[in-house]
C-alpha cells in the first residue's frame, strides 16, 4: 500500500557534449561522465568529466581526454567504472581498448592497458570490482581479474546445457504439467521444436549482468541454433563455468538485469505476428523473469495506455524497451523506454501481493533521449539519468497516502498508484486486500498525491505543475452501494492547497486559497534551499530543509520563519498541535524516530522504527522487533521539556503499551472511529487489528457522551474489563446509572456487567462494587423486579462478602406469587455461588421451606423430597453395589429410566437389566442397548439374535451380515420386504460374497451370487478361485444358453492359474524342508561331538554362592582373610534374580543356536507335513479337470502330479530320517549335592534334564500316508 514519491531532484548540465556513460565514486561522492565527439580523422574523442554531488551548482570539470577508433554508429564507451580498491577509472570501448586512469593523480592520464583485437561487444564488472566479464566481437566470453589477467576464455556459442542440467525422472517434468487449452500437443512438444526468433526491435548486442553477491553472472546473446536466430540466456559461475542455459523463448529481447538479491533475472518479451514472435495478442509486451536454472518464473505486462501507444516510425510499435535496471535493494525495477515521436521514458515498477504496480514515469526533457539510466549502488532509491547534455539525480521515498480526516468523518481511505489508476480503499467500512480496491480513480502517474485534512478529498500533483482535486464522497457506514464515488469538487468549499515546487536553486512553497468556487489567493514563498519536504499538518504550513531544519511558512506575509528541526532529514514527518504546543514527529530512513517542538531540542524516541502514525491521542509506531508501540501524545510534552540529551532513550516511559505483530508489518492507516489499525505484511497482504489503547479511547469518548450502550458493547467485543466503565468516571457513572439501565436493558448483558466487576488486572475495591451493585439493584427493582430477578440476585452475590441472605429473602418473597420464576432463579443463583454456602445461609434464616427449595435444586445436597428408591440407588451406587443400585433405580419413578440406561452402559449390567425389565414395555429398549454392546464387542451372531428379539430388524440385518450368517439374513430380508428392495438385496449379496471369499468360503459365496443376483459369471469366477471346478462346470452346463463362453473364458484359465499356485506352494514347501533338514543334521552332529557346548552345562550350585564383598575400598594385606557379605551383594543378588527370570522365559523359544532349536525344527516340519496333506487333498479337485480340458491342461496336470509325487517321496524320506535316528545321551548323575527343590537352581536343573531328552521323543512323528494314492489320477500316469 506504499507509493514512490519524489524526494529530491538535482541536475548537472554540460555544453557541447554527448554523454554516453557514467560512473560513481562512492568514496568521494563524485560522478564521472564520459562524453563522445566525432574527431576530424573519423575517430572519437572521449572526454571524462567530474561532477561533485556536493556542489552541483558548479560547472562540470573535464579531467581527462582520450581518442578511440569508431567501431559502429553506437556509443563507443560501453563501460565506465571507478575501481575503489586502486582508485582507477576504467573505460572500455567497442574497438577493444581497456583504458585506465589513476584518480589519485593531480592530472589523470588515460592509458591503454590492453586491447582485444576482435573488439568488445559487452562488458560488466562484478559488484565487488574483482572480476570483469567481456564478450568479444567473435562471440568469445573472457573473464579477467582486477589486474586484467585472463581467468577463462571460451566460445559463447555451445550446445552444452551446463553443470546444472536437470535430471528428468518423469514427475515434475514439462510433459506432466497442465497446459490448458493447448492440450497434450503442448506437453509432448520438445523445446527444440519451439519456433523462437528475435524481436524486430532487437539491437543484436549481447548483455552481461552479475548477481548481487558476485557468485554468478548471466549473458544474453543471439544464437543461430534452431530454425531462426534467437536470444538465449546462459548463466556462469565466477570461474566462467557454464551452469545453465535457458530454453528458447519466442520474441525474447536484448534487455537483461539480474536482481541483486539473486532470485530473478529480468528481460522483456515481444508477442505478435512476426517471425519467431511469442504467441499472443498483437502488441503484447511483457517483462519476463528467469531463475538461475534458466527456467521462466513469472512475468507482467506493460500497459499500452501508459504513453506506449503505437505511433509508427522506425520502430515497429513506436517504442522499445532499451534497458532494464533493478534498484540496489531489489524492490524497484526501472524500464528505459525509447520512443519514436516522443522523448524517452523511464517507468518505475514495484511488486506487492503478486501484482506489479507502475509507480512513477520519468520523461526525458524536450523531445530528447536518455543516454544512460543507472541506480545508485548504495542509495537504494536514487536514480541517475543522463541525456546528451544533462545528468539528473532523482531520489525517491516510500510514502503511504492515507486519509488524515478526524472523527467522526475519518474514512481510513488509502490511495495506491498503479499506472493511470489510483486504487482507493476505505478501510473504515471494508478491508480489501491489494491489488484489489474499493474503487478506482483515473490519474495518470502523478508525481505526488495527498489527502485533504478537512474533508475526504484527494489531490494529485504532476511534475509540470498541474493539480487535480477530487471529493471522494466516502461512505462511512457499512451497507450496499459504492464505498467511494470520486468526483470533482461539486460543492462550494473553503480550503487551502499547498504545493511544493523547485527552481533548482531553492524550493518554492505556493499556498493556494479557495473560498467556495473561487481561487482567492496564490502566495509563493521562496525557501532557503532546495529538495525539502512539506510536513503533513492540519493547521500549519511547515517545510523541512535537507538538513532537517524546520520552517513555518506564513501565507499572509509570504515569509518563512525557523521552527526548530530534526537531527537529520526525515523522509516521513507529521505536525500536530497538542494543548497549544506544536510538536513535529519524523522518521529517518535509518529507523530513528524523532520528536521536536517549536525551537526546542529534538528528542529521539526509538530506534529501528519501520513506520508510524498519529491517531486517537497516540503516537503509534512499529519496530523491527515486530512490536507496535502506543505512546500517549501527552507524554511527549514533558519529554521535550527534559531533552538535555537527545540520544538518551532511558527516560522514555516504560509503561507505553506494546503489542506483538507479525514479522515485518508496517502501518497502513489508523481509523479511530472503528478502533482499528491496518497493517501490511512484507508480502503485501493486510491485517486489521483493534489495539487496546484505541478501543479505550473510543470507550472514553462514548462514556463522556453518555453513549453507555456503545461503550458496553465495545468492551464486550474487544474483551476490555467492565471495570473500565466505572473507573473512567465513577461519579458520572453513578449519576447516569438510569441511562445505563435504559440503554443496556438486556438481562444477560447486565449480568455480564455485574459478574465482571472486580475481575481483571485492576479490580475495583469492595466498597466501589458495593455502591455500584446496590445502586443498580435499586434501579432494577423500581423498573421491573420480576423481569430483572436474576440481575438483582447477581447484584447481591457479587458483593464482598456476598449478601446471600438478601438474595434468598427476595426468592422467598416471590415464591408464593411466581413459583416458576423462583424455581428458575434458584437454579441461577446456585450456578453463581457455592450450593453448600447457600444451604447454610438458608438454614441460618430458620425458614425450612427455603432450605428445601435450595436443597431440591442443589446437586451437592441430598433432597429430603427425593423418591425413597432413588435415595437407595444413590447409596448403593456410592457403595459400588451396582446390581442393587440398578434394581432400586428401576423401582424409582419412570422419569429416571434414561438415567438407568446410562447406568447400565456405564457398568455393563445388561443381563441384570434384562432380568429386571422382562415383561415390561421397556424391555425392548434394554435389548437394543444390549445388542449394541454385543455388536461393539464384535459378537455379531449374538447381537443379531438380540436385535430380532427387540424387533429392531434393521440392526439385526447388519449384525447377520457382519456375522456372515447369510441364510438368516436373506430369510429376514425376504420375509420383511419393507426392510430391503431387490436392489438392496443384490447389493447385500455382493458384499457378503466378498466377505465369504476373503474367508475362503467360496462355495457359499458363489451360491449367494447365483441365488440373489443371477450373476452366473461372477459365481463361476468365485468357484474357480476356490478350486471348485466341478460345481463351476455344473453351473455353466445348467445355464449354458445364458453364458456359453464361460468355460473357455473363465474355467480353463482358472485351472491353469490354480495349477501355477500349486507349483508355487510346492516349491516353497520344498525349499523349507531342505533348509530345515540340513540344519537338523548339523545340530545332531554338534550334539554328539560337543555335548557340553551344545547343552551349555554349568554348575547350578554356584548361583547360590557369595564369595566376596562388593564394597569399594582400597585392598589390604588382610583382604583375602576377611570375606563377608555386604549390602552391595544384596543388590547384586536382586539384579541376578531379574536375569534368572528372564532366562527362564527364554527357555523353549527355539532361537537359533540354542538347545531348543532342534525341537522347534521338528514341530515346524510336522506343520509342513500337515500343510502338504491339505495341498494334496486340494489337488484331487483339480487333477481330473486338467486331464479332460485341453491338451495343454493335460500336460500341466501330468507335470503337477509328477511334482507332487516327487515331493511326497522326498518328504517321506525326510520324516523317516528325522524320526528313526537313535540318539544316546549319557546320564547326568554325578554324585553332586542336589539343590533345594523350590530353588531357581532346581528348576533350571529340571530344564536341563528335559533338554537331554531326545526331541524325537517329545514330538510325535507325523503321518505322511493318510491319503495313500487316492489323490492321483492313474490315467495321467499312463500318458
Amino acid at each position: 500500500m506504499r507509493n514512490l514519491s519524489l524526494g529530491s531532484f538535482d541536475v548537472a548540465s554540460f555544453n557541447n557534449t554527448n554523454v554516453s556513460g557514467i560512473a560513481i565514486d562512492l568514496d568521494e561522492n563524485v560522478l564521472y561522465v564520459a562524453s563522445e565527439n566525432q574527431s576530424v580523422d573519423e575517430g572519437v574523442n572521449v572526454q571524462i568529466y567530474r561532477i561533485d554531488k556536493n556542489a552541483l551548482g558548479a560547472a562540470p570539470e573535464c579531467i581527462a581526454t582520450f581518442t578511440t577508433a569508431a567501431h559502429g554508429p553506437t556509443a563507443q564507451v560501453i563501460s565506465l567504472r571507478v575501481i575503489q580498491d586502486n582508485r582507477n577509472l576504467v573505460a572500455i570501448t567497442r574497438n577493444g581498448d581497456i583504458t585506465t586512469a589513476s584518480l589519485d593523480d593531480e592530472i589523470p592520464m588515460m592509458e591503454v592497458q590492453g586491447s582485444v583485437d576482435d573488439g568488445i561487444l559487452a562488458a560488466s564488472w562484478s559488484p565487488d570490482d574483482s572480476l570483469l566479464a567481456l564478450v568479444t566481437g567473435t562471440n568469445k566470453l573472457i573473464l579477467m581479474t582486477l589486474t586484467f589477467d585472463i581467468i577463462s576464455e571460451a566460445a559463447l556459442e555451445t550446445t552444452d546445457f551446463g553443470q546444472d542440467m536437470p535430471i528428468n525422472v518423469g514427475w515434475g517434468s514439462k510433459q506432466t504439467q497442465f497446459h490448458g487449452s493447448l492440450g497434450k500437443a503442448a506437453a509432448q512438444a520438445s523445446t527444440s521444436d519451439i519456433f523462437a526468433g528475435c524481436s524486430p526491435d532487437e539491437d543484436n548486442f549481447p548483455r552481461i549482468s552479475w548477481r548481487g553477491d558476485g557468485a554468478y553472472f548471466v549473458v544474453s546473446s543471439i544464437t543461430n541454433s534452431g530454425s531462426l536466430p534467437h536470444r538465449v540466456l546462459r548463466v556462469y559461475d565466477h570461474q566462467a563455468v557454464l551452469q545453465s542455459t535457458s530454453e528458447p523463448i519466442p520474441g525474447l529481447e536484448h534487455t537483461l538485469s539480474w536482481r541483486p538479491s539473486g532470485s530473478l533475472i529480468a528481460s522483456t518479451q515481444r508477442f505478435g505476428k512476426f517471425e519467431g514472435g511469442g504467441a499472443g495478442r498483437e502488441g503484447k509486451h511483457d517483462v519476463v523473469f528467469f531463475e538461475r536454472n534458466g527456467l521462466r518464473h513469472g512475468d507482467f505486462e506493460l500497459r499500452p495506455d501508459q504513453g506506449l501507444a503505437s505511433v509508427g516510425g522506425k520502430l515497429k510499435w513506436g517504442y522499445k524497451v532499451k534497458e532494464v535496471r533493478w534498484s540496489s535493494d531489489s524492490n524497484v525495477v526501472a524500464l528505459w523506454i525509447e520512443r519514436d515521436s516522443a522523448s524517452d521514458l523511464v517507468q518505475l515498477w514495484t511488486t506487492g501481493n503478486y501484482h506489479w504496480y507502475l509507480k512513477q514515469e520519468i520523461s526525458a526533457p524536450s523531445q530528447s533521449h536518455f543516454t544512460s539510466v543507472e541506480w545508485h549502488p548504495e542509495l537504494a532509491l536514487e536514480l541517475i539519468l543522463a541525456t546528451s547534455s544533462q545528468v539528473f539525480f532523482r531520489t525517491y521515498i516510500w510514502e503511504t497516502t492515507s486519509s488524515m480526516s478526524k472523527p467522526p468523518i475519518d474514512s481510513g481511505s488509502v490511495a495506491v498508484i498503479d499506472g493511470s489508476t489510483a486504487l482507493l480503499t476505505s478501510f473504515r467500512t471494508q478491508n480489501v486486500p491489494p491489488p484489489m480496491s474499493s474503487t478506482q480513480l483515473a490519474a495518470h502517474v502523478p508525481i505526488h498525491w495527498h489527502f485533504l485534512n478537512s474533508f475526504d478529498a484527494l489531490g494529485f500533483l504532476w511534475e509540470h505543475g498541474y493539480v487535480e482535486i477530487y471529493d471522494l464522497h466516502t461512505r462511512l457506514v457499512t451497507g450496499r452501494g459504492k464505498a467511494d464515488d470520486a468526483l470533482g469538487l461539486d460543492a462550494p468549499r473553503s480550503f487551502i492547497v499547498v504545493v511544493l515546487g523547485s527552481s533548482l536553486e531553492s524550493d518554492v512553497v505556493t499556498v493556494i486559497k479557495f473560498d467556495g468556487e473561487q481561487l482567492t489567493e496564490t502566495v509563493p514563498v521562496i525557501m532557503s534551499s532546495c529538495n525539502g519536504r512539506l510536513l503533513s499538518s492540519s493547521d500549519a504550513v511547515l517545510w523541512e530543509a535537507k538538513d532537517g531544519e524546520l520552517f513555518r511558512v506564513d501565507a499572509e506575509s509570504g515569509t518563512s520563519t525557523s521552527f526548530g528541526g530534526f537531527l537529520n532529514f526525515c523522509s516521513t514527518a507529521q505536525h500536530i498541535t497538542l494543548a497549544s504546543t506544536d510538536i513535529c514527529i519524523g522518521l529517518i530512513e535509518s529507523g530513528r524516530l524523532q520528536v521536536c517542538g517549536k525551537n526546542t531540542q529534538c528528542r529521539t524516541l526509538a530506534m529501528n522504527v519501520t513506520s508510524f502514525t498519529v491517531a486517537s491521542g497516540y503516537l503509534i509506531y512499529t519496530t523491527g522487533a515486530h512490536e507496535a508501540v502506543f505512546a500517549p501524545l501527552e507524554t511527549l510534552i514533558p519529554l521535550l521539556a527534559n531533552a538535555d540529551d537527545p540520544d538518551n532513550l532511558k527516560a522514555i516511559p516504560s509503561d507505553w503499551e506494546k503489542r506483538r505483530i507479525e514479522r515485518g508489518s508496517r502501518i497502513v492507516v489508523c481509523i479511530p472511529s472503528s478502533m482499528s489499525l491496518v497493517l501490511q505484511m512484507p508480502r503485501g497482504n493486510l491485517e486489521t487489528i483493534n489495539p487496546r489503547p484505541l478501543v479505550l479511547e473510543v470507550v472514553k469518548q462514548d462514556l463522556n457522551a453518555g453513549e453507555y450502550r456503545k461503550a458496553f458493547f465495545s468492551c464486550r467485543k474487544h474483551r476490555i474489563d467492565m471495570n473500565f466503565l466505572v473507573e473512567h468516571d465513577e461519579t458520572a457513572f453513578l449519576d447516569g446509572l438510569s441511562t445505563f439501565v435504559t440503554q443496556v436493558h438486556e438481562v444477560d448483558h447486565l449480568n455480564l456487567f455485574l459478574t465482571n466487576l472486580g475481575q481483571g488486572m485492576k479490580p475495583l475495591s469492595s466498597e466501589t462494587i458495593r455502591k455500584i451493585s446496590d445502586a443498580l439493584r435499586e434501579k432494577l427493582e423500581e423498573k421491573d423486579i420480576k423481569a430483572y430477578v436474576n440481575t438483582i440476585l447477581t447484584a447481591h452475590v457479587i458483593k464482598s462478602p456476598p449478601d446471600h441472605e438478601s438474595a434468598l429473602s427476595l426468592l422467598l418473597r416471590l415464591k408464593g406469587a411466581e413459583p416458576t420464576l423462583v424455581e428458575d432463579a434458584v437454579k441461577y443463583i446456585i450456578f453463581l455461588v457455592d450450593a453448600n454456602k447457600l444451604f447454610d445461609t438458608a438454614l441460618g434464616m430458620y425458614d425450612f421451606s427455603l432450605v428445601l427449595m435450595v436443597a431440591q435444586h442443589s446437586q451437592k445436597v441430598q433432597s429430603p423430597l427425593e423418591d425413597k428408591n432413588y435415595q437407595k440407588f444413590r447409596i448403593d451406587d456410592h457403595l459400588a453395589r451396582y446390581t442393587s443400585a440398578l434394581r432400586n433405580l428401576a423401582l424409582a419413578n419412570t422419569e429416571h429410566f434414561g438415567e438407568a440406561l446410562q447406568y447400565i452402559e456405564r457398568h455393563s449390567l445388561y443381563e441384570v437389566a434384562l432380568s429386571i425389565w422382562t415383561g415390561t414395555d421397556r424391555y425392548e429398549e434394554v435389548l437394543i442397548i444390549y445388542g449394541d454392546w454385543l455388536f461393539e464387542r464384535r459378537e455379531f451372531r449374538q447381537a443379531a439374535a438380540v436385535f430380532v428379539e427387540a424387533k429392531s430388524l434393521q440392526k439385526a440385518m447388519v449384525s447377520y451380515e457382519k456375522a456372515l450368517e447369510w441364510q438368516d439374513l436373506f430369510e429376514l430380508a425376504l420375509r420383511h420386504s419393507e426392510l430391503a428392495n431387490m436392489e438392496d438385496i443384490q447389493a447385500m449379496a455382493y458384499r457378503l460374497s466378498e466377505d465369504l471369499t476373503s474367508k475362503k468360503r467360496y462355495a457359499e459365496a458363489a451360491r449367494i451370487i447365483l441365488d440373489y443376483t443371477s450373476d452366473v459369471r461372477t459365481a463361476v469366477i468365485t468357484l474357480v478361485q476356490g478350486h471348485e471346478f466341478s460345481e463351476a462346470l455344473r453351473i455353466v452346463s445348467y445355464y449354458a444358453e445364458r453364458n456359453p463362453e464361460l468355460v473357455e473364458d473363465v474355467i480353463h484359465p482358472g485351472a491353469l492359474e490354480s495349477k501355477a499356485q500349486f507349483d508355487d506352494d510346492v516349491s516353497e514347501m520344498k525349499e523349507q524342508l531342505r533348509k530345515q533338514l540340513n540344519r537338523i543334521r548339523e545340530l545332531r552332529v554338534k550334539k554328539i561331538e560337543e555335548p557340553d557346548e551344545f547343552y551349555g552345562v554349568e554348575d547350578t550350585a554356584l548361583h547360590n554362592v557369595d564369595v566376596m564383598t562388593d564394597v569399594s575400598m582400597a585392598p589390604t594385606a588382610f583382604t583375602r582373610y576377611t570375606v563377608a557379605p555386604s549390602t552391595a551383594a544384596s543388590r547384586t543378588t536382586k539384579r541376578s534374580s531379574r536375569s534368572k527370570r528372564k532366562m527362564e522365559r527364554k527357555v523353549g523359544s527355539g532361537r537359533k543356536g540354542t538347545v531348543d532349536e532342534e525341537e522347534y525344527l521338528l514341530r515346524s516340519i510336522t506343520k509342513l507335513v500337515g500343510r502338504f496333506s491339505g495341498t494334496r487333498g486340494e489337488s484331487k479337485r483339480l487333477l481330473p479337470h486338467l486331464l479332460k480340458f485341453t491338451s495343454e491342461h493335460r500336460e500341466e496336470g501330468m507335470a503337477m502330479q509328477k511334482e507332487l509325487e516327487k515331493f511326497e517321496s522326498e518328504l517321506n524320506a525326510a520324516v523317516e530320517e528325522i524320526w528313526t535316528i537313535p540318539m544316546s545321551i549319557d546320564g547326568d548323575g554325578d554324585g553332586q549335592t542336589q539343590p533345594l527343590a523350590d530353588s531357581w537352581a532346581a528348576r533350571m536343573e529340571e530344564v536341563h534334564k528335559q533338554r537331554r531328552i531326545n526331541p524325537v521323543e517329545r514330538v510325535a512323528k507325523p503321518q505322511t500316508d493318510g491319503e495313500a494314492g487316492d489323490w492321483k489320477m492313474r490315467l495321467l500316469e499312463l500318458q
